[in-house]
């Protein structure tokens, strides 16, 4: 199959995704429990979006030619990796189908894919519309399965030549073993994190009150790169935790299929425990207790959006990953200070600032060791931004010209010329 074949391939695709769309963002929110409106609205049309994009790429992927000493013609190629083992996560289904599927069929390799056993269904819809719009038989292949089992299976096969995971750090220390103790395939990690969102004296305090809450509890906090860790400049702390707590009591939670909700139930009740449990450690450390605190209503998975004031940075709610609704503000006084305190974690996926100082943001973007920082705004994912984290948030990178890579060999071919014209 030549790249404008399969470019093609991908380009149809988008388009079915577009034309099946309803179908896709229900078994989406069945699955996972987040809100019909953000599946709809927000991730599909983000799905189709990126296969569009790396369409793009398909037919641009090329080698170069180098010079060499002395009477030889060199060749770099760029072929295909060979057969990609993909094992994504249960919070965002689909938009991590779409990370990992659509470099690898730009790049021209084949593909088992293992889905969360939480979050199964979306996946199987979107390849069998992939094989609709063209796709050769055998070349996308989906497991739904258990990691200790199928994903165990993909991370220590000898006849998979790449491994990509997003999930929990301690997950991805375990497919990098198997990986490295069966044929030392080449592994790509985006893992936990617990990003610092700063605010600085001179915010407007009203939209970063709006843009922090965002960058918490979207999708129920289930988001690797939530802003979980919230530091105020102490000139504005006592205002930013009013209105902060003001913005999560108008929270709507219910019903994922009801226009108007913003927050649907946990993914399943192992991690509804968790959160809880977490809230229950912060209680017991001595963090103060804003909102929330509980589940909402009688049944279902629900909490309340929660959030701890004056968290101190030693506290297991500062230092570990809760992924979910639970917001940790915590108050600062000086950018060296604030830089020292966001560092000091073996996180480093993304974080957020707040401010309309120039030099404040020139400061922090590059004193901060994550991958991403989202400046007056968060969690923007456009198909061409990389993605990716820092420490143990994981190496490599998903999204953009940079995810190819991840998808390629280098060959170089060097071949003697008898007599050249010109060197």
């Amino acid at each position: 199959m030549t790249p404008y074949e399969r470019s093609k391939i991908l380009l149809r695709f988008a388009d079915l995704i577009d034309k099946h769309s309803d179908e896709l963002a229900t078994l989406e929110s069945l699955d996972s429990g987040k809100t019909y409106q953000q599946s709809r609205y927000a991730e599909i049309p983000t799905m189709a979006r990126l296969f569009r994009y790396y369409a793009g790429w398909a037919d641009k992927i090329h080698g170069l030619t180098v010079p060499a000493d002395g009477p030889h013609s060199v060749q770099i190629l760029h072929e295909p990796i060979g057969v990609a083992g993909q094992i994504i996560p249960w919070n965002f289904p689909l938009l991590m189908f779409s990370w990992k599927v659509g470099p690898a069929l730009a790049c021209g390799n084949t593909i088992v894919l293992k889905t969360a056993e939480q979050t199964p269904l979306s996946a199987l819809l979107a390849g069998k519309l992939l094989y609709e719009a063209g796709l050769p038989e055998g070349v996308l292949n989906i497991i739904s399965g258990y990691g200790h089992t199928a994903g165990a299976a993909i991370s220590s096969h000898m006849d998979i030549d790449k491994l990509a995971f997003t999930g929990s750090t301690e997950v991805g220390k375990i497919v990098s073993q198997a990986a490295a103790a069966s044929n030392l395939k080449p592994v790509t990690l985006e893992l936990g994190g617990k990003s610092p969102f700063i605010i600085a004296e001179d915010a407007n305090i009203d939209h970063a009150v709006e843009v922090a809450h965002f960058a918490l509890f979207f999708n129920q906090g289930q988001c690797c790169c939530a802003g979980s860790r919230t530091f105020v400049h102490e000139s504005i702390y006592d205002e930013f935790l009013e209105k902060a707590k003001a913005r999560a009591l108008k929270r709507v939670v219910g019903d994922p299929f009801q226009n108007g909700v913003e927050q649907g139930p946990q993914v399943s009740d192992e991690q509804f425990d968790k959160v809880l449990g977490y809230i229950k450690i912060g209680q017991e450390e001595g963090a103060r207790l804003l909102t929330g605190g509980d589940r909402f209503g009688q049944k279902g998975y629900y909490i309340k959006p929660t959030i701890f004031a004056d968290v101190q940075d030693g506290m297991r709610i500062s230092r570990e990953e809760i992924f979910g609704p639970v917001q940790a503000i915590t108050k600062y006084k000086t950018l060296s200070e604030v830089i020292q305190r966001a560092n000091d974690t073996t996180y480093g996926l993304a974080a957020g600032v707040f401010s309309k100082n120039i030099d404040t943001v020139n400061t922090l973007s590059r004193a901060l060791r994550v991958g991403t920082v989202w400046v007056n705004c968060y969690d923007v994912f456009d198909a061409a931004i990389p993605f990716g984290g820092y420490k143990m948030s994981g190496h490599g990178r998903e999204k953009g010209i940079y995810s190819l890579n991840n998808y390629l060999q280098v060959k170089a071919v060097v071949t003697s010329i008898k007599d050249p014209a010109w060197l």
